[in-house]
């Protein structure tokens, strides 16, 4: 099947954009769904890759053209939902690497362009080698019966026996594997799809956020052909969807449980029941995480905990809380280690992932007040790291510097302007030179000797100086409540 095949099949709609006839000629290997800003290490040579954009921001498209180019991709189908249409940024790139690209209608689904792709190529199996009609057989009762990913896995390769073959996600979270594979470490799992190791066959479903995908790992590139992994692929991927359908209900008892845990004078016995229907035990302990991605894309966050759950307590409530913020209920009282938390932010690298959580939940009761933590830490996470993803964990803010850090910033603003008063508004040099006094003389704790000394001043100057901040400000420096609200004043500028 070629390029060219897919732009003239009517009933896709594609927009062509940008093609050379020699390109459109190109014969298509696969198709990759993806939304990384730099989608090189999941883009075999001569698939199609279908990206619904939510990376794209002005400047970026450079990068991931430049990655389609190296990867040797056949071309580039960029939905138009997200944003309007395809940026004209994006097809220029395009243009100069020789990708050629088209536009998919909002109308269309991804998954109609993969069956185009892998249906034309199953026409053709007997020339390569694909699965056998018995094990298609199989796998089509297995996938009416909605199936999990085990059984489909086990009944695609039954025939080629001892065979290792893995499905991962991209943070390296095994989802399942043949009988007598030997354990992958999520870690050394995400490195060996990352640098290219064996075969790698990305999964289509629409449905599914990037943090979820799952990838097709054979580890001997010769142990199956590839029109045999890209019909198990697309088998996985009406598999996946079918999960994500049964995990609809879930998702909304979780958003429920999110509900009251935000509402004040929730019905007595209505937490520990919600606690029930969301499967989780029924008395503790908890762990309660939130996170956003600050992406506009419903769902994007909480495939993200979903993810993070997979790798740490499966098991766990995910859902949404009224105000937007994603939220993940994780039966146990765990911490989540550091780089499990960026192993699956590295899954969208050009979005933060940002998340809190706190103390650990003896029991339903002591839900409520370990969200609230996890909110304020989660605060804390985005303002401390605007651009990079983190999590941060309320029982860590040991220090006045970081407690204030999940106080939101208008409020941090509003703070300080009210206690340094003039000092913040007054005359611009007046006011800077008894901030900067003002500031050494706490952090010498109150000693006028050491403020002068590490000033070069005269100790008279230093009462001189203190004796107009106290003016301008009305609090006493011999009061240790004074001098605390003015360094946390200080700290919030």
């Amino acid at each position: 099947m070629h390029v060219e095949h897919l732009l003239t099949d009517v009933s896709l709609g594609l927009r062509p954009l940008w093609a050379q006839d020699a390109l459109l000629a190109r014969e298509i290997s696969g198709v990759t769904v993806t939304d990384l800003e730099d989608p090189a290490r999941f883009v075999r040579p001569g698939e199609v890759v279908l990206s619904g954009l939510v990376w794209w921001a002005p400047g970026r498209a450079e990068r991931f053209v430049s990655g389609l180019k190296e990867a040797g991709a056949a071309a580039l189908f960029a939905g138009e939902e997200t944003h309007g249409g395809v940026p004209e940024e994006l097809v220029e790139a395009c243009v100069r690497h020789g990708v050629p690209v088209a536009g998919v209608p909002a109308h269309i689904m991804f998954r109609a362009i993969t069956d185009t792709v892998y249906l034309r190529q199953w026409g053709e199996l007997s020339r390569r080698q694909a699965l056998p009609e018995n094990a298609r057989v199989r796998l089509s009762r297995l996938l009416a019966q909605e199936a999990g990913p085990g059984d489909v896995l086990a009944a695609a390769f039954a025939h080629l026996d001892g065979i290792a073959v893995y499905v991962f996600t991209p943070s390296g979270r095994t989802v399942t594997a043949t009988a007598g594979a030997v354990a992958v470490p999520a870690r050394e799992a995400a490195a060996l799809v990352a640098d290219g190791r064996g075969v790698t066959v990305s999964v289509a479903a629409d449905s599914v956020s990037p943090y979820e995908r799952w990838l097709l790992y054979l580890p001997d590139p010769d142990g199956a052909p590839a029109g045999m992994l890209h019909e198990v692929a697309a088998a996985l991927g009406r598999c996946q969807e079918a999960g994500v359908r049964r995990r609809a209900a879930e998702r909304q008892a979780a958003d429920e449980l999110g509900a009251l845990l935000t509402a004040p004078g929730a019905a007595e016995g209505a937490l520990p029941a919600a606690v029930r229907r969301c499967g989780l035990p029924a008395d503790g302990p908890y762990r309660v995480f939130v996170a956003d991605t600050g992406a506009r894309r419903p769902g994007l966050a909480e495939g993200a905990l979903a993810e993070v759950a997979g790798q740490v307590a499966p098991g766990a409530a995910v859902g949404r809380l009224p105000e937007g913020l994603a939220f993940a209920v994780l039966p146990t009282a765990a911490d989540v280690p550091a780089e499990v938390w960026a192993s699956v932010a590295d899954c969208e690298p050009g979005l933060p992932l940002h998340g809190g959580t706190g103390a650990a939940a003896g029991g339903p009761d002591a839900l409520a007040g370990a969200l609230a933590q996890a909110r304020y830490a989660f605060t804390s996470a985005r303002g401390t790291a605007p651009d990079a993803s983190a999590l941060v964990d309320a029982t860590a803010l040991t220090s006045l510097a970081a407690l204030l850090t999940g106080v939101p910033s208008d409020v941090r603003a509003a703070y300080s302007r009210t206690v340094l008063g003039p000092l913040r508004t007054g005359e611009r040099a007046a006011s800077a030179v008894l901030l900067s006094t003002l500031e050494t003389f706490l952090a010498c704790d109150g000693s006028w000797a050491r403020t002068a000394e590490a000033l070069h001043l005269h100790v008279n100057t230093v009462h001189y100086r203190m004796q107009r901040v106290e003016h301008f400000t009305g609090r006493d420096l011999s009061r240790l409540s004074d001098r605390l609200d003015l360094w946390a004043a200080l700290m919030c500028r």
